[in-house]
């Protein structure tokens, strides 16, 4: 239900002031224009300017709580008749019982019946479509609101998907390595579980947060590539290079970690040599870059960018910013392969 203009402040207040004018007006009119008395002037006023608004009223009221979807301007002219109708026959009425043995006024208000009907008419027909016209606007303003209400929550709602994704995508990859060491390397699957339950716990603690700043996120990613360390010992190898003055810039939570676990797999898994991840993480302009570059294999499919972490990354940040290109792949002819992420800075 849309809100009654008529009952803000406001519009009652210049109502009131339009009354008072428009009342003024026609005592003047009436008093030195057709030369009646003020008492005459004064109730012929008051009693038709009065039933004007309070029928105005009625008006707005009516066509708050009912307007027809169909023939909106049929049903508008048919209460504004009946209303004028209604308003001219109680002016005839009172006005001749309150001054019969004024007979030249008598006179007069029998001839200005038709015309009274007719302003009157005019005045509650404009009356009617303006209240019409507000309702509408504010009906789809309500309706707009309402939308982008439900799209916001829609919005949240994938984004907390794609992040409760995401967690469980590493666990699997992670669960598989201690698998994989328990085997080889016991102890070393040991730490890396410690490793793995303190990383898990920093995780669900920050889950609620939506912005981070870099240093966070950056201790964040220092607990993942220290359980990849454990993994890869001395086969991985790490260059991180953060410029201080973006360490208090903020970036969406958990957002670089499928990064550099994409860059760990498509440079580690195809050799048995040691190779180099690089982070590097700069500000330019209201942008926060940061770049994860790894060697890779040309005739694997690395370069496709398909993996789920990628996708996910794209979609959220689709979803924050509305903008597909703040995360760009790119290679090099000495097979390194480069992923960009640009963070937009809120002012």
């Amino acid at each position: 239900m849309t809100n009654n203009p008529l009952l803000t402040r406001k519009a009652q207040k210049t109502a009131a002031i339009i009354f008072v004018a428009w009342a003024t007006a026609f005592v003047l009119l009436f008093f030195y224009t057709l030369n009646f008395s003020w008492v005459v002037s004064v109730a012929d006023s008051l009693i038709t300017n009065t039933l004007l608004v309070l029928c105005c009223v009625v008006i707005s009221m009516v066509l708050r709580f009912y307007q027809p979807k169909d023939e909106i301007v049929l049903f508008v002219i048919v209460l504004a008749i009946a209303l004028s109708v209604l308003i001219t026959w109680s002016c005839r009425c009172l006005l001749t019982g309150i001054f019969a043995q004024d007979r030249t006024y008598i006179s007069f208000l029998n001839l200005s019946l038709v015309f009274r009907f007719i302003v009157i008419f005019v005045f509650l027909a404009w009356c009617a479509f303006v209240n019409v016209l507000w309702y509408r606007l504010e009906g789809q303003s309500e309706m707009q609101e309402r939308l982008f209400t439900a799209q916001n929550l829609a919005k949240e709602a994938e984004l907390n998907k794609l992040r409760h994704q995401l967690q469980p995508h590493f666990l699997f990859n992670s669960l598989n390595s201690v698998y994989a060491l328990t085997i080889v390397n016991p102890k070393e699957a040991g730490t890396m579980i410690t490793k793995l339950a303190s990383f898990l716990r920093g995780t669900l603690k920050r889950d609620d947060e939506v912005w981070v700043s870099v240093a966070e996120e950056m201790d964040y990613i220092q607990l993942y590539l220290d359980i990849e360390k454990v993994r890869f010992s001395h086969r991985l190898n790490l260059d991180i290079q953060i410029d201080e003055n973006t360490l208090n810039l903020s970036l969406p939570g958990t957002l670089l970690q499928p990064i550099v676990e994409n860059a760990i797999k498509f440079g580690l898994y195809n050799t048995s040599a040691a190779i180099l991840i690089s982070i590097f993480v700069r500000v330019e302009g209201n942008l926060l870059m940061v770049s994860v570059e790894n060697p890779y294999d040309p005739e694997t499919k690395a370069t496709d960018g398909t993996g789920f972490g990628l996708t996910a990354i794209r979609r959220r940040l689709y979803l924050l910013f509305a903008d597909n290109t703040l995360l760009q792949t790119s290679s090099t002819e000495d097979n390194k392969y480069i992923t960009t992420l640009k963070i937009p800075q809120k002012l």
